[in-house]
């Protein structure tokens, strides 16, 4: 009886433990299955956004990891979107190491990498950034709307600078570098008229990102000055960009399309956006403001042209392929630049309307909107102004560092800071029609003492002269 018993005991405690496991493997799979359930139902479909990043990313042998919108551009034209990605291949991986190095986020794992006779893996993650234009529905009349044109034409400016200019002004000067762009593919499968651009992240070098309309400190106001030196000394040194290939101001610019002509794929032929030539319905505005100072002093016609302040200034700013000529950033402010947390470099960003220009147009809207004022001045309120030494100490550190490494005879001080007072003029023109904010009352004061100086009067009669002699022609627009 004994060894009988024994063994229904053990046949016993057998059946337990299968009972046990198969209990345990059952609720397991219900387990696992609840999981997926419920993952399914909180992963949200992915939206374009981040439909057109994992497809442009997949250009590269790149895959997206994670994706989290940031910004919406300005009137809803679309988003930021910063983005994580991996490389799928050890030779993806190795062409971001050699092609972007130090500008590459790389976010952890710190590159370290797998490799069997048939797959990689790779724990480095990349800091990336999408530029998404996806302009709002059409309304009728919106084609022949500068504004609409203005920003349509300024996303495209911006993804030509990315991929065929910032290359060749060298690794060593902080900017965001190209990854992948909708325009380099032709026929890509993105959606129609999207504009992308995908971009290293500025911030994993420089993570203090400047606010809007905010002042700097001084290191980062030197920063920009250097910064700015260098962006607009590298690219006067560039091969001259043909200036049939530059793009003309938004209504010009579709008028020259619908005539047939082949787009133009660069920049602009005039940087910035607060140039005349695209102004002409809010200086109208400001002409026709009887009760503006600036209406009289800018805009009142002037014998024996008949033109006034505003256009003669503008005429002599406008590009005409001059040596001082360089690029400019179009756009200059703290909210378009990062910082590094000591403040001692900055990498500026949104190059909408980078194009040809004077530097000191840069300057001047930086002076303004971001450069602390007793940086500027030393107190004094005085309605008129000449240089003070704060503004004449950060022209010279600009000046100085523009022409440091160079044997450039062409664009001594006096002629500089000629341009200077110009630039300041015309960036009030702006301003008086459209808005003032920043140090207001200082670039107020120091252009009514502009307008005043007699000798810069005689000088701007004389750069007339010579751009009609050259021209052979006395048109201003």
């Amino acid at each position: 009886m004994f060894p009988d018993t024994l063994v229904n005991k053990r046949k016993v405690f057998s059946a337990c433990i299968l009972l046990v496991s198969v209990l345990f493997w059952s609720a397991s799979d219900m387990r696992e299955e609840e999981e997926a359930i419920v993952a399914a139902a909180v992963q949200a479909p992915r939206d374009q956004a981040e439909q057109v990043a994992a497809t442009m990313l997949s250009w590269h042998s790149l895959e997206l990891v994670s994706f989290r919108k940031t910004q919406s551009l300005w009137a809803g034209y679309g988003n930021v979107c910063e983005l994580t990605a991996r490389a799928t291949t050890a030779a993806a991986a190795r062409q971001m190491r050699e092609r972007y190095g130090g500008d590459i986020g790389v976010r952890a794992g710190e590159g370290t990498e797998t490799t069997t006779t048939t797959t990689t893996t790779t724990t480095t993650t990349y800091a990336l950034v999408l530029k998404l234009i996806s302009p709002p529905p059409t309304q009728a009349g919106t084609e022949e709307d500068e504004g609409h044109l203005r920003k349509i034409l300024s996303y495209e400016v911006e993804q030509s600078f990315y991929g065929s200019i910032a290359p060749l002004l060298g690794r060593d000067l902080p900017m965001a570098r190209c990854i992948a762009a909708t325009g380099g593919l032709p026929g890509s499968d993105t959606p129609e008229g999207i504009t992308a651009t995908i971009m290293t992240d500025l911030r994993a070098r420089y993570p203090v990102a400047g606010e809007e309309r905010a002042v700097l400190s001084q290191g980062q106001v030197h920063a920009a000055l250097h910064w700015l030196s260098e962006f607009h000394k590298r690219s006067r040194r560039m091969r001259p960009l043909p200036l049939q290939d530059l793009l003309l101001a938004p209504l010009e610019e579709a008028a020259r399309r619908r005539r047939g002509a082949a787009p133009a794929r660069s920049v602009w032929l005039n940087g910035g956006y607060t140039y005349l030539a695209t102004r002409r319905r809010e200086y109208a505005s400001l002409a026709a403001d009887s009760a503006s100072e600036w209406s009289s002093a800018l805009c009142q016609p002037l014998a024996p042209t008949g033109h006034s302040l505003a256009e003669l200034v503008a005429h002599f700013l406008t590009p005409r392929g001059r040596d001082c000529e360089t690029l400019v950033h179009g756009d200059v402010k703290s909210e378009n630049l990062f910082a590094t947390p000591s403040g001692d470099g900055v990498a500026f960003y949104d190059f909408q309307y980078v194009g040809l220009g004077l530097g000191v147009c840069d300057l001047a809207k930086l002076f303004t909107c971001s450069v602390p004022l007793h940086l500027l001045t030393d107190g004094d309120e005085s309605a008129e102004l000449a240089m003070g030494e704060g503004e004449r100490g950060l022209l010279q550190r600009y000046h100085s560092a523009l022409l440091s490494g160079t044997d450039d005879r062409v664009y001594d001080w006096d002629t500089f800071v000629r341009h200077w007072e110009t630039a300041l003029v015309d960036w009030l023109r702006f301003q008086a029609s459209w808005g003032f904010w920043g140090n207001t009352e200082w670039l107020e004061a120091r252009v009514r003492s502009i307008l005043k100086d007699q000798n810069w009067r005689t000088w701007l009669d004389e750069q007339q002269s010579l751009i009609d002699r050259e021209t052979n022609s006395r048109s201003y627009n």
